[in-house]
């Protein structure tokens, strides 16, 4: 009876659902490593930025948590997937297998340890170079803690299962599952505590169009003035069907928010708006997003300049803002701002 049950065990079987067991527990592991490292170093960069790969800055980048958006939701995503396909392919594995499950199994362990040591490799690397170029700060120590933590769960996990040990009165399994868990679910509320939530997302984004809006009419106002000499009654008065310009709108003018313009003497006007946070300022990293910081040119000045901690920044600078409503006072120079040429009439 046993020499049969052991020819049943040997035969070359191969199952085709098991096969994609394997493939999808390797695609959504290696998915989930990578994206819960990125997300915690993203989320370190933002929380501890290098002041000397940094620039200060007032106002809003749609980059500036691009990298940890992305990084998040691929965790959000992968990491159940991967618990549940874990889960079955494990379940599988208890039950009766043949020659050719056997062999792919201990592949997909071998693939995924592996796998685990070339990008654990590869971060380590990166984490040398940043050091050997002088970042011995708070952040460097921490991402080196959370690859060690990250190799040592997913080192010791498959070691374990290729040698049949999890299968303990201890349930090793299910406390791994569970660490994993709690670790993912910790570096999600620690990135969203930086990130801050979607609604506040939302109303960084809102904000920041209304500036850009602002940003026209003021651009607006100035060539209105240059070409007749005199400040618009009205915000309607810049609005000019031939040159297709149409005046921008509050993005929540449904809910009774409007730009004002008040205008003052021949010189000197406000634009005003509702906002619904204070404007960001800090340090940003110089590759957030993928690319430099480009300095901010303020169409109230001559010279392009940057806004640095000190005194007389650059255009975010000068639309700083608290939440509610804030006005903006501007004074055209007729130095920069000369008014156009008189057509000439024969």
């Amino acid at each position: 009876m046993e020499t049969q049950q052991i020819l049943e065990r040997n035969k070359p079987k191969l199952s085709v659902g098991f096969f994609f067991l394997c493939l999808g527990t390797l695609i959504t592991l290696i998915t989930s490593v990578v994206s819960f490292l990125n997300l915690i170093f993203s989320t370190l960069d933002k929380q501890f930025p290098d002041a000397l790969n940094s620039t200060y800055q007032y106002g809003y980048s749609t980059y500036d948590f691009e990298s940890i958006r992305i990084a998040l939701a691929t965790l959000i995503i992968f990491f159940p997937i991967f618990l549940v396909v874990s889960y079955f392919w494990r379940k599988y594995m208890k039950g009766e297998m043949g020659h050719f499950d056997e062999v792919i199994r201990k592949w997909v362990i071998y693939i995924i340890l592996f796998i685990s040591a070339i990008v654990v490799a590869i971060d380590l690397v990166t984490l040398v170079r940043y050091f050997v170029s002088g970042e011995i700060t708070n952040r460097f120590i921490y991402k080196v803690v959370t690859t060690l933590v990250v190799v040592m769960i997913v080192g010791m996990y498959y070691i374990l299962l290729l040698r049949n040990k999890l299968n303990t009165k201890l349930r090793l399994g299910w406390i791994f599952a569970g660490v994993g868990i709690v670790i993912a679910f910790a570096s999600i509320v620690y990135s969203f505590s930086i990130m801050g939530s979607p609604a506040k997302q939302r109303v960084w984004r809102l904000d920041d169009r209304r500036v850009t809006d602002l940003q026209s009419i003021q651009y607006q106002v100035i060539n209105y003035w240059q070409q007749k000499e005199k400040l618009p009654a009205t915000l309607k008065d810049l609005q000019n069907p031939m040159s297709g310009y149409s005046l921008p709108v509050d993005p929540e003018f449904e809910k009774g928010t409007t730009y004002e313009y008040i205008p003052g003497d021949k010189l000197t006007f406000q634009l005003c708006a509702t906002f619904g946070a204070d404007m960001p300022k800090g340090w940003q990293e110089y590759n957030y997003g993928g690319g430099i910081i480009a300095p901010m040119v303020d169409v109230s000045r001559t010279n392009t300049s940057v806004a640095y901690p000190y005194p007389g920044g650059g255009t975010n600078e000068s639309w700083d803002h608290k939440v509610g409503r804030t006005c903006f006072s501007r004074t055209i120079d007729k130095d920069i701002y000369p008014p156009y040429p008189k057509p000439v009439t024969k």
